[in-house]
């Protein structure tokens, strides 16, 4: 198995691939341009080339990308996916008619792109936790039919996976409990992470998240939880918040969010916390510019 299979299935990629196919060729399968300047029988050869500093992502895709535009590309990818890169390093390279290679070089730099900045994105914020106990993961808040790729991108900048959906954790947050009283939580919470491992079996994880630290101390009393969320909160906050955990439930990891940049991100690692999420690794990363480069004829 690939890497990026384990956050994407194959077959969704065949489908994403289709939807690109067609959005750029039509129906028909036409590039009007491509078909009225390049003979049919013309051969190419082209590079994907870093032009700013980076990490790479969807290196590994690029195979499956010629496949989806042309029967006659072929690709050669002499670099892993979260290789760090320096302007001017060489990704990838292809050969074959110089008509699909221009079909297929929009959709192949448009995912290489964005899934390097994601994971680019994702190094920085790694980077500011060096020396303390918290790792960066990522949020649900994704591009729809992206959201595989994308998670995919965040690892290969050194950040780690929350949840891939609504399917496969419990993640009880303030709209869920906003009709309990603080002192009802705890035996709420504990009948529920019951109720949850009875029937889904195969969660990853049951998780609260909490605004305050009465809210806190109610639900580290609760029996079963894996993960609390501490919500908005500032640094003495949540150095408390650490401090209390570490004395009612020391098995259960915090996790910061909200309010989390990269000017932020050092002194809330530096507060103790076990983990960070950050929306903004999906939802607000650069593109990184890779360019395609046509070698002579």
């Amino acid at each position: 198995m690939l890497p990026w299979q384990s956050f994407l299935p194959p077959a969704d990629l065949t489908a994403l691939l289709e939807t690109a196919k067609r959005e750029d060729l039509g129906p028909v399968g036409l590039d009007a341009t491509g078909t009225l300047l390049i003979e049919a029988d013309r051969q190419g050869t082209a590079d994907f080339n870093a032009r700013k500093t980076g990490v790479l992502a969807g290196a590994a895709l690029l195979p499956e990308i010629a496949r989806a535009f042309g029967s006659g590309l072929r690709v050669e990818v002499p670099l892993t996916d979260g290789t760090p890169l320096a302007p001017g390093a060489r990704i990838a390279r292809v050969c074959g008619p110089l008509r699909e290679i221009l079909a297929f070089e929009r959709t192949a730099l448009n995912l290489l792109g964005h899934l390097s900045g994601v994971a680019s994105l994702t190094a920085l914020y790694a980077a500011q936790t060096a020396g303390t106990r918290a790792k960066i993961y990522d949020t649900r808040k994704t591009l729809p039919g992206l959201r595989g790729l994308q998670k995919y991108a965040v690892s290969c900048g050194g950040g780690h996976t929350h949840r891939m959906g609504l399917f496969d954790a419990v993640l009880v947050k303030d709209n869920h409990i906003a009709h309990l009283k603080t002192e009802e939580l705890t035996a709420f919470l504990a009948r529920t992470a019951g109720l949850a491992r009875e029937r889904f079996p195969q969660l990853k994880f049951v998780m609260v998240e909490v605004d305050t630290l009465a809210q806190l101390d109610a639900v580290l009393r609760a029996p079963g939880l894996d993960l609390v969320l501490l919500d908005n909160m500032g640094l003495g906050t949540l150095a408390t918040a650490v401090a209390m955990r570490d004395k009612l439930a020391p098995q259960v990891q915090l996790e910061a969010s909200g309010g989390v940049n990269l000017q932020t991100v050092r002194g809330i690692a530096q507060t103790g916390v076990d983990r960070i999420s950050v929306g903004a690794l999906t939802h607000s990363a650069a593109n990184l510019d890779i360019g395609l480069d046509i070698s002579p004829a």
